[in-house]
């Protein structure tokens, strides 16, 4: 029985899309009570990825409590928002500036995650990882962060005793027991979340410098995969739709929203095309004659499910209903849609009511894929489980 594996990439907010297309999976695939025995996620993705592979329910029960979660979701929950706290923060990011950009204390970062810590703490048993890989129901769950010093991805990995971990130019997979930490370190957005120690360095949000997001899942032992992305640049609709005339020059929310799209976006959707390619040509061969340093390849079926919408158009809408101290902030720096910056706002919008939106977009786009879904696990027993 081939493995199969799920990744969801990095996003902010923008994780939220991911669980209304899970929700739609478990509607299509009822007769499906574990799909996805290799599980892969970066940032936003990676808490998305641990709620799953932390449930010890079918994978309808788990998909239904992480939405659940995200349904009631508010900002508070995720990071403090309070005018003194923002306050607090500005100075503390000016006083770095006197003491060689480094922070005295708490490493240095914009807003104050700590309400996630918590919120993740009572919501992922992670005790239960090792439950489920007795079991046989997971095989692997993988994190990714970025290590300042060294420079390396590196996918922090749990699975069953037979995985080894690898090394590749500036990618590193490192097995190890998951903890809330490795968590915080995948989803801390440079500059906006503060950095986490693990081991004998400080590591960041893992879709920076990810430059093979697919690659965990494949060291793990994947031979089909299934991708959530959260962008719409997939749709060739959106190729072919040229950019409005620029009304002034780029503000700081614009620039920062596209050094956003770059790290959390660009490098899955390359590396998705470099795997389509690789497909395109293993098919033309013939298998026995792939030997020698190339005996190894084998074509990777995938299943990508992504935004049919622009998701900043949607953060524009939502971005009046942020705390006051926020608002002000990203009316500042430009990061609406009349300052051409909502995409930097999608990351940081974890209100309720826009991730309720993307969620519901989430679960439509992935019935519409549903001839699709359905063909890809035609063949696939009641219970998934790796060999």
């Amino acid at each position: 029985m081939p493995t199969n594996a799920l990744i969801l990439s990095g996003g902010g907010a923008r994780a939220a899309y991911q669980v209304g297309v899970l929700q739609a999976f478990s509607h299509i695939l009822p007769h499906l009570q574990n799909p996805f025995p290799i599980i892969c996620g970066t940032s936003a993705g990676a808490i998305n990825a641990l709620s799953l592979a932390a449930n010890t329910g079918e994978f309808c029960d788990a998909t239904e409590q992480l939405a659940t979660i995200w349904r009631n979701l508010s900002i508070d929950q995720v990071y403090r928002s309070e005018w003194p706290q923002l306050l607090s923060s500005l100075l503390k990011l000016g006083g770095s500036l006197l003491n060689q950009g480094v922070s005295k204390g708490m490493p240095v970062a914009l807003l104050d995650n700590s309400p996630l810590r918590e919120l993740l703490t009572g919501l992922i048993n992670f005790d239960n990882l090792d439950v489920r890989i007795k079991r046989g129901e997971l095989e692997a769950v993988s994190i990714t962060a970025l290590g300042y010093t060294s420079g390396d991805s590196v996918s922090f990995f749990q699975g069953v005793p037979y995985l080894q971990s690898w090394r590749r130019a500036r990618r590193v997979g490192q097995a190890e027991r998951l903890t809330v930490e490795h968590l915080l370190a995948s989803s801390a957005i440079p500059t906006v979340f503060p950095s986490v120690y693990l081991g004998q360095e400080y590591f960041g949000d893992g879709a920076m410098r990810q430059i093979a997001p697919i690659s965990p899942a494949l060291h793990l032992g994947a031979d089909r995969i299934v991708v959530i992305g959260v962008s719409g640049n997939r749709n060739p609709e959106n190729w072919v739709r040229r950019a409005p005339p620029a009304k002034h020059s780029p503000s700081m929310g614009q620039i920062v929203g596209q050094m956003f799209n770059s790290a959390f976006i660009d490098a899955l959707e390359g590396d998705l095309e470099h795997l389509e390619r690789v497909n395109a040509l293993l098919n033309l061969l013939d298998p026995e004659k792939l030997t020698g340093a190339i005996s190894y390849l084998r074509p990777v079926e995938t299943l990508v499910i992504s935004p049919s919408k622009p998701l900043d158009k949607i953060a524009g809408r939502h971005v009046r209903g942020l705390p006051p101290g926020m608002r002000f902030f990203l009316r500042a720096i430009g990061a609406t849609a009349s300052g051409g910056g909502a995409s930097a706002a999608s990351y940081l919008l974890f209100s309720s009511q826009y991730c309720n939106e993307l969620m519901e977009l989430g679960y439509h786009d992935a019935m519409a894929e549903r001839p699709a879904i359905e063909k890809f696990f035609e063949n696939q027993a009641c219970a998934v489980q790796f060999r």
